[in-house]
């Protein structure tokens, strides 16, 4: 009888043993799957941010040859005459000024797009922009290009807030035009 209880304790002590190994062994399978999921993940967020920083450098990139292109237009009025596009005809002298107007904007938009200013920091400085009416000009006789934008598009969503402020500036009955206006979420 005491070798029958020996062989099941020794029994029930291999089950146990192996039940311990097979438990250990199915949590490390486990963490080893989570690990590798987890390494993946971060491999996918490493080349999405290589990526935004690359598509931020090329838009500077893009930024900084864009002034230099409106710089030469703005000193030379036989290059500017490329870039007038406007249904009435502009003085040299305007062109000049709604060629550096543009280049406030897009400076400003790229600032946001690359996330160098929040949009209640770009909403902020347009709002200020907005108070000049040489800008205002610019802004209006742009309109038309501004419409064969993509309406998803950064440019065309903030194109729409300068409208929205541009209206509520308007419409405003204060003096303080830097209290005007609610940026939109998106």
């Amino acid at each position: 009888m005491a070798t029958q209880k020996s062989w099941i304790r020794g029994a029930g002590s291999a089950a146990a043993g192996l039940a311990l190994t097979v438990g250990t062994v199915s949590t490390l399978i486990a963490q080893h799957h989570q690990l590798k999921m987890l390494r993946l993940r971060l491999e996918r967020c490493e080349r999405t941010d290589r990526s935004e920083q690359q598509r931020h450098v090329n838009l500077a990139n893009q930024q900084r040859l864009q002034w230099e292109l409106l710089s030469k237009a703005m000193e030379d009025p036989a290059l500017a005459a490329v870039l007038d596009t406007y249904e009435d005809p502009v003085p040299p002298a305007k062109h000049r000024q709604f060629l550096f107007a543009n280049a406030l904007y897009t400076n400003a938009l790229l600032a946001y797009r690359i996330g160098n200013v929040s949009r209640m920091e770009l909403f902020g400085h347009l709002r200020g922009t907005l108070q000049n009416p040489i800008f205002r000009e610019y802004w209006e006789v742009t309109r038309a290009a501004r419409a064969s934008l993509e309406d998803d598009s950064v440019e065309a969503r903030v194109g729409r807030m300068v409208d929205h402020l541009i209206h509520e500036l308007d419409e405003a009955d204060t003096e303080e035009w830097w209290v005007v206006g609610t940026p939109p979420e998106q």
